[in-house]
């Protein structure tokens, strides 16, 4: 592991140019690797993985056509490397359960059947684990539970492969049975397109990614954004103004300048009246919200979110519901602005 200071922490993290692809394709050469959903992480991982030569096969349910024909669209072939949830996860050696942690409590039955001794059990979030009192995902003594869990959407996992860039991702291993645990996770780590792998724990994991999601990753951001661009409209500014004073000026220019090189060089990099008012009003915001973040990490460790979601998900009606609160969004002024200011991105035109 290289030791790498994060700013007076040291940490050991994991490169790809230490734990190569080839030295992958060696640990993981007797393996099948079933993963199992073809949703969100499923697509991008799985691709990944057979481009870098490993032996991979799918499990989707066939219920879900739309998921089912997706892959069949990205080369897997029925009965040859596509298969339906039991039969992936009886051939996997290491079964991956990529489908969503509500839909994880439903396999659970049927995929713990299909385990051998010596099997790995792979996840991309600790949930399942974690909060095994909620998911009564309790896996068998007999069989390694790792996780590598990417720090990106599965659409940017695989994006980032194409480009050769790679995805930053945690890793853990939570039970090893076969004195292999460790190792066979950070060659799937690096199979799935990992660029670097850090060191965590399943349930620092799981905290910090439904904190993110919530926070500011998403549900902070959603939520500054409207109450930004909502304040602008009620003192006159037009919708096209407001929308680029509040999303586009920080999706298409400044958010990649804090990619580059951090928020220091972002800010170095923008006029003066700019640096000044946000040097002054970041700890406006942060005091503001720091008793929300606090709460809302109280809900993760508690379980309450965790119960929020098995309970909304598998209500009968959810997919109805799910869809009016995105069509709420996509149909509210602000993100019509949107549609129609990427209209007028010169690509679009």
């Amino acid at each position: 592991m290289a030791k790498i200071d994060f700013g007076g922490v040291v940490e050991d993290v994991i490169t790809s140019e230490e734990f190569s692809i080839e030295k992958a394709r060696d640990v993981l050469k007797n393996e099948t690797i079933a993963v199992l959903g073809y949703g969100v992480q499923g697509p991008g991982q799985s691709m990944n993985m057979r481009d870098n030569g490993l032996n991979v096969i799918i499990g989707q349910a066939k219920e879900f056509q739309k998921d089912w024909d997706r892959a069949v669209e990205d080369g897997w072939i029925p009965g040859e490397t596509l298969f339906d949830l039991e039969e992936a996860a009886k051939r996997g050696t290491i079964v991956m359960m990529l489908v969503s942690d509500a839909a994880q409590k439903v396999i659970w039955p049927t995929v713990k059947e299909a385990l051998d001794p010596g099997d790995a059990l792979y996840f991309s979030h600790g949930f399942s684990i974690v909060y095994k009192e909620q998911t009564q995902v309790i896996p068998p003594d007999n069989v390694d539970v790792i996780l590598v869990a990417p720090k990106g959407s599965g659409t940017t996992v695989r994006r980032n492969f194409l480009e050769g860039s790679g995805i930053n991702s945690s890793f853990a291993v939570f039970q090893d049975y076969t004195g292999r645990a460790e190792e066979r996770t950070m060659a799937v780590g690096i199979g799935v397109g990992s660029g670097y792998l850090f060191p965590t724990t399943f349930e620092k994991e799981v905290h910090s990614d439904l904190v993110g999601e919530r926070g500011v990753l998403m549900g902070c951001l959603a939520g500054v954004m409207e109450a930004q661009y909502n304040e602008l409209r009620k003192h006159g500014h037009s919708p096209s103004e407001a929308f680029n004073e509040t999303v586009e000026e920080l999706t298409q220019s400044l958010i990649r300048l804090v990619a580059e090189n951090g928020m220091d060089w972002m800010y170095a990099n923008c006029s003066l009246t700019a640096q000044r008012g946000a040097l002054d009003w970041r700890h406006k915001f942060r005091e503001a919200v720091e008793p929300v973040f606090a709460d809302l990490y109280e809900s993760v460790v508690s379980g309450k979110e965790t119960q929020i979601v098995l309970e909304r998900c598998n209500q009968s009606d959810y997919m109805d519901t799910l869809r009016a609160e995105l069509d709420e969004i996509k149909n509210s002024e602000m993100w019509l602005a949107g549609a129609a200011v990427r209209q007028l991105r010169p690509e679009n035109r």
